[in-house]
């Protein structure tokens, strides 16, 4: 559950590790194989079946993913349903492929379906985007990009590739929508590093829209993220330690669900409320469903663990 604070060093680090991880010169070559004895013309940017937007398995990989790229640059989304930042970003990314006019595609890819290609790309947090044009991966990143990064991102990619693949050439600029200057301010802030700013701009989005969803859920992420960029690394060993250390545990737990152990982070909360009592008792439970907010409701583990809570609870 990453969130940069630049898009370049996130893409840049992403990139350096796909380069060791990622090796699709294989299926490029059977791609190229295939397309020639196929003698087919390359198809028109956008008007092919797949659309703009398509779900990519394991077996459709190569076909949906290696040889379009071929033709078109390639978007590859990797999310889970559990990954709060996915919710963010992939409705984005969806939007702007729709806008694109066959610029791009975007190929979305489940990973708890689909282990294999997470492996093959070397993932190890999500959201993790991937760029392949040719058949090779070109760039990445990791975490939930506000929009305009992820538009200067595709921006970039789309002028290098414009002589280089036959789709990119001749496609349209994406269609810009107004963009809310209330999400633009916390988007900044966020960028900068300045979580304060961030939740207080969310915050009065919400002080306006009570039931809006998007800043409900960006403003847990940004309080979620301030708390565990800001925590001590070596909180889990001292709450192993010391499990009467309530401020260890909570910790401890923030910086697991940051390395995506979240049944060992909700474990720890559960344990925490079941042997405190009193304020203890309630700032373990308050941490508890505060981390419940970054996840779907429906989430078989926060549904396992609410349960949990409210047996201890009552």
């Amino acid at each position: 559950m990453t969130n940069p604070r630049g898009a370049a060093a996130k893409s840049a680090a992403v990139s350096a590790a796909l380069s060791g991880a990622v090796d699709l010169s294989a299926l490029k070559a059977r791609a190229d194989a295939r397309q020639q004895q196929q003698s087919r013309p390359a198809s028109t940017p956008g008007a092919d079946e797949g659309g703009a937007v398509f779900d990519v398995t394991e077996a459709t990989f190569q076909a949906d993913v290696v040889e379009r790229s071929l033709q078109q640059l390639v978007v590859v989304d990797l999310w889970a349903d559990w990954c709060g930042p996915c919710k963010q970003l992939s409705p984005v990314l969806e939007r702007l492929a729709g806008q694109a006019n066959g610029a791009w595609a975007l190929a979305k890819i489940d990973v708890d379906a689909n282990p294999r290609i997470a492996q093959l790309f070397g993932v190890q947090s999500i959201p993790t985007v991937v760029a392949i044009a040719g058949g090779q991966p070109v760039d990445a990143f990791s975490g939930a990009l506000p929009e305009p990064e992820i538009k200067k991102w595709l921006g970039s990619l789309l002028d290098a590739l414009k002589d280089k693949l036959p789709g990119v050439g001749g496609a349209e600029e994406p269609v810009e929508e107004p963009e809310d200057p209330r999400f633009t301010e916390a988007e900044e802030a966020f960028e900068r590093g300045d979580f304060t700013a961030a939740e207080a701009a969310y915050q009065r989005v919400l002080d306006v829209e009570p039931a809006n969803e998007q800043a409900k859920a960006a403003l847990a992420q940004v309080r979620f993220t301030a708390r565990a960029t800001a925590a001590d690394p070596s909180a889990v060993a001292r709450a192993d330690a010391d499990p009467a250390d309530l401020d260890a545990q909570l910790a401890a737990a923030d910086l697991e669900v940051a390395q995506n152990l979240v049944d060992d982070a909700f474990a720890r909360l559960l344990a925490a409320v079941r042997r405190s009592v009193g304020e203890d008792k309630n700032r373990a439970r308050v941490h508890l469903v505060g981390l419940f907010e970054l996840f779907d409701p429906a989430d078989e583990r926060v549904a396992k663990a609410r349960r949990e809570l409210a047996s201890a609870l009552f």
